[in-house]
């Protein structure tokens, strides 16, 4: 049987936590079995169990205390994902060969993480996931209050195409802290789920003088439209049926449940066949 994870991507502040957190008691409550892995060594407190730590392996703070490296955070960061990569043998133990497992790998922020993937070799922890024999989707995350103007849009659809293109996996893309907005904003916020990049750009030509940058911006957008290359779904943690509708989208990414057994129906009692109710009633009304 194989295993399945969810890759929680995203920048600082997008609610990566709170998405896990939301997650799990979701998972609980329809009694399914969800953990969570923690990758990012600069993490301070979670409020929900974690099979696995990265800070058990290194931290960020241990990194920029040691006066030998002389890191700072950025720097500091960086350092302990490529300590990760040379150990993925303290994940591997952590993960063991549990079957049906169903685990969210909570990854550090994306700029970083975008530091890390295009490094030599670093890649190789996406590449061992499927050794483990585990079926993965990227979730990348952004937060909806950032995404209320067109460019901004713009601008963070580029950050999950970027993900997108280096690990090569399914990814759903989710606008986080829908339960943040105003009604307004939430209305407004509607037309970016499913965005016509083309009208997106007539709305605003006007505000890029630069005739280089509107062209630039003129073929990112041609680009996401035509291949359909990143759409959003909304994520509020108080909305169970939304979070449900979520988990079925990478669910089905990852193919969660085909392999699951298939409950048989209850049988139903058949009436008897070519039974004739007239001749029924008129033997009663005989009788």
């Amino acid at each position: 049987m194989p295993r399945f994870a969810q890759l929680v991507m995203g920048p600082a502040g997008s609610g990566k936590s709170t998405y896990c957190s939301t997650m799990v008691q979701h998972s609980e409550s329809i009694n399914r079995s969800v953990q969570v892995v923690n990758l990012d060594p600069a993490a301070e407190h979670f409020n929900y169990p974690v099979m696995a730590d990265i800070r058990e392996l290194i931290q960020v703070d241990d990194v920029m205390e040691d006066h030998s490296l002389r890191f700072g955070p950025n720097g500091g960061l960086v350092f302990c994902m490529e300590y990760f990569a040379n150990n993925f043998d303290w994940l591997e133990e952590c993960l063991g060969h549990v079957e049906d497992d169903y685990i969210l790998f909570d990854c550090p922020e994306q700029k970083f993480m975008s530091t890390w993937l295009v490094s030599t070799g670093q890649i190789e922890l996406y590449t061992h996931l499927p050794q483990w024999e585990f079926r993965v989707c990227g979730v990348f995350l952004v937060d909806s209050q950032f995404m209320v103007e067109s460019f901004k849009f713009i601008s963070g659809v580029m950050a999950a195409l970027s993900a997108m293109v280096s690990l090569e996996i399914p990814q759903v893309n989710i606008m986080t802290k829908m339960d943040l907005l105003s009604p307004k904003a939430k209305k407004e916020i509607e037309k970016y789920l499913d965005p016509d990049m083309y009208s997106m750009m007539e709305d605003n030509s006007d505000t890029i003088r630069s005739t280089k940058f509107k062209k630039l911006t003129e073929a990112i957008c041609g680009l996401i439209d035509d291949y359909s290359m990143v759409r959003f779904l909304p994520f509020d943690c108080t909305d169970e049926e939304g979070i449900n509708i979520v988990l079925q989208h990478i669910d089905f990414s990852i193919q969660y449940g085909e392999d699951l057994e298939v409950k048989e129906p209850k049988e139903v009692e058949e009436e008897p066949a070519n039974l004739n109710y007239d001749e029924l009633f008129q033997d009663k009304g005989d009788s």
